[in-house]
Order: structure tokens, then sequence, then C-alpha cells
């Protein structure tokens, strides 16, 4: 593990860079490093000053429009009319904590349980992702007594004490729980190593490795209670595979006593398109599922689901509230965001647009050595950024110079994997086929002026 977070530093801004900036743009991120301090990270060399969102486009200060290719929180779309308007009423009504009766909390438990397995019959609700996978840990580790979790080699799950430590991706300054142990994905190692993978070989090695993970902390002397899981595996690098490679691990992990957590922040509400929850390309059923940024479109609100039985080792010894989580105002959000998804039919959307969008994207790879795969589920694609040397070596800095070249031309995304050169393009639902050109080109343009 490196001593840099390959999910915060690696497309940051360096305060070093501070003189370079027009004069606006200086004296706010000067203003901004004085009172936020040092742990906040800026996206980009020439940070954005945005004002504005509407669907997947963006507004900078001085109204020059980009097309934002990186937020899943604004899920379906950024200003999204029907959202902005149920927070509007409510806020307009009332707003307070769980412990009063109110109608909008069960509506969405029930709608949004309706899209889940049938084992899955219980809903908690939280603030943020990090608070639904803090949580998910507790229980596990209540439901099967022991301590050990397993997570992916560059997982990042969270910015809580419990949920940094089972996160890799935040470097070597976050040490992880002494009962943590890391599994690498099979897709991350057959692109490194220039090898292919079917699902029958991915599941079987991943499958192994589960095993001598759940080895290793018995023989530690900290018993098995789960593994947590992103099944896209974005920040791995963004390796989806085959739908039902994932199965032979999740049977270990079962067979081993332990829980399958699934971590829905990134691959839920339809964004993959094969399937409403990413666990479900995979037909199985998680013992616990979270969820985070996209549930609410921008307002804080994250929940916890799972086996009744699971939830009731924790819930029947210990009380759980949270003061915002599951408040009327983060309800009507989360109602609006659900209704607006199956209303607008966006998983099938996602499906055929992110198809669409990896074609025309390997068809600009065919012109560039720099693109080695690219891959994807859904409206979520990892292009990876590589070597023009031998077309295969993993190019960060290569992929940092095109991330600022696409910034530059109004295009925002960010990168992913251990390497930090997979560009990681998951923008709102609502990214529509008329983008695809604009995608492509600027990405076209971009390399060729770094190649020449």
């Amino acid at each position: 593990m490196t001593s840099k977070s390959t999910i915060m530093d690696t497309n940051s801004f360096s305060a070093d860079a501070l003189e370079q900036l027009d004069g606006e743009t200086r004296q706010l991120v000067r203003r901004r490093l004085t009172v936020l301090g040092g742990a906040y990270r800026l996206f980009y060399q020439h940070p954005v000053h945005l004002v504005r969102g509407e669907g997947q486009y963006l507004w900078d200060a001085a109204g020059a429009k980009y097309l934002d290719m990186y937020n899943n929180v604004a899920s379906v779309g950024h200003a999204n009319p029907a959202v902005a308007r149920a927070v509007a009423e409510q806020m307009g009504l009332v707003n307070t904590h769980t412990r009063y009766a109110h109608e909008h909390i069960v509506d969405y438990s029930e709608q949004i349980l309706s899209t889940m397995p049938d084992a899955i019959t219980r809903a908690m609700y939280m603030c943020t992702g990090s608070e639904a996978n803090d949580l998910a840990i507790r229980v596990a580790r209540e439901y099967t007594g022991g301590t050990g979790i397993i997570v992916s080699a560059e997982a990042y799950h969270g910015n809580t004490d419990l949920t940094s430590r089972h996160s890799p991706a935040l470097g070597g300054g976050q040490p992880l729980d002494g009962a943590c142990r890391r599994v690498s994905v099979p897709w991350a190692d057959a692109m490194a190593n220039g090898g292919a993978l079917t699902r029958e070989t991915a599941g079987e090695a991943f499958a192994r490795e589960m095993e001598a993970a759940i080895d290793s902390l018995e023989e530690a002397g900290a018993p098995f209670a789960g593994f947590l899981a992103d099944s896209i595996f974005s920040s791995d690098g963004v390796h989806p595979g085959h739908a039902g490679w994932l199965a032979p691990a999740v049977d270990v992990v079962h067979r081993r006593g332990g829980v399958f957590i699934a971590d829905e922040v990134q691959p839920g509400f339809a964004r993959t398109g094969e399937a409403f929850w990413g666990f479900a390309r995979h037909g199985v059923v998680p013992d616990l599922v979270t969820t985070g940024k996209p549930m609410g479109n921008g307002i804080p609100v994250s929940g916890l689901f799972g086996r009744d039985e699971v939830l009731a080792a924790f819930s029947d010894r210990l009380p759980y509230f949270n003061t915002f989580g599951g408040s009327p105002v983060s309800m009507a959000a989360a109602l609006a965001v659900l209704h607006e998804i199956q209303g607008r039919d966006l998983q099938q959307h996602a499906l055929l647009v992110g198809e669409r969008l990896r074609t025309e994207l390997r068809r600009v790879a065919e012109q560039h050595v720099g693109i080695g795969e690219v891959r994807g589920v859904g409206l979520y694609t990892g292009v990876d950024i590589v070597s023009p040397v031998d077309g295969q070596t993993a190019d960060g800095p290569l992929a940092l110079a095109v991330l600022e070249g696409l910034r530059e031309r109004r295009l925002l995304t960010s990168v992913a994997g251990a390497a930090g050169n997979v560009l990681k393009l998951r923008p709102p639902l609502v990214f529509d086929l008329r983008d695809i050109d604009q995608v492509c080109t600027t990405l076209d343009e971009t390399l060729s002026e770094l190649r020449a």
C-alpha cells in the first residue's frame, strides 16, 4: 500500500500551483486553504469553480459549460426539478427525526425493499455511505461473533474511523484494522499481467483467495465476520467482469460463517443497467446492503438494508438513532430519485447508452497506443491509460495529463486503480447518446495533443 491515497491524492490540486491560477480563482483557493486546512482536496491543477448545474452539465463562474462524466451523486441529474420540488415542498412543511411517525420513511422503505431479494426485509437510515458501511461492519461482527473483515485490494468504503481502517485506497497514512484482510481482484491482476479471464476462471481464482484470506484471519485469532465489497470494484480500477463471476466467492463467505455486505454506493440504483443493484448481476443475495450518495441526488441520505435475523442480532441488543437519517426531507429526496429512475426507465437507458459509449471509445482506442482496455457495464466505464511505448504498462502520469487536458476542454472526470491510470467515467444517469461524440472527440483531441 502506498503512502499516497489513490482515491484522494491522485487527481488533486497542489498548493505549489497556486500562483499559476488566474486572480479570482487564486484568491478563492487561498481563502479555502486558510479556513479548511490541508485535509481537504480539490480536483485538478486548475480547480473548477462551479456555480450551476442542469442534468449532465455544469457551469463555472465565468459561464463556461462542462460535461460531467464523474458525478454519481447527482444520479438523476444536477438540479433535477422533481427532486428539488420534493425537497422544497417538504422543507416548507416539517423536517424532524425518525422518533416521530411520518409517511415518507415507511413509503420509501416499502418501495426500495421491493427492488431487493425477498430475503432483504428490513431498512435503517443514515446520512452517508460511510455511516452505512460503519454500521454494517458493526452488525456483521455482532451477528457472527467474529471480527475479521475482508475487502478488495484498493477498496474505499468510507471515512469514519472504522471504515477508514477498511479502505486501502486511503493509502499508507491510514493503517488498516488488524482484523482486515485484502483480496486482489482477478480482473485487475489479469489487466496488469496481460492475461485473459472467463467468468469461471475468475470466480474460481477469487474463491481461492477468499478461502486463503479467511484462513489468515482465523490463524491470527480474528474469527471471520464478513466480506465487504463494491461489486463493480470501482476503486480497484473499474472491474465489473462477467455477470456471475462473484458468486463462488460469496458461497465461500457463507460456507465459512461470514456475511456478505454489498456496498452499493457505486453500482446501485440502476447504474449497471443490467440490474437495479450491482450485486444482482451475480445472482447472489447479500446479507446486508449499503447505499449512499446517489440515493438522494445531493441530499445526504444513506441506507442499510438486510436480512431480519442479521439486523436483529444488533438491534435486539443495541438501539440505533441518527438525527438526520431518514428525516422527512431526506426521504422526500430519496422517493423522488427512485420515482425518476423507475418512471424514466433510467436502468434500460444506462444499459443502452453505456454500451454505445464503450463501443465508440474503443474506436478512439484504435487510434491511440496510449489507450488500453475499455471496460465497464451500464453507465460505469473504465479506460486504461497505458504507456505509448509498449501499449501495455499502466501510465499514471499520462492519465493525469489526460485529465488536465480533458478539463481544459470542459470535460470532467477522474481516475482510479492502484496506479492511478484508469479514467473513471460515471456520469449522471441522464447522460445521453448525444453526449457521446463530445466525450470521444475530446479524448481523441487530448491524446493527439499530448502525443504531438
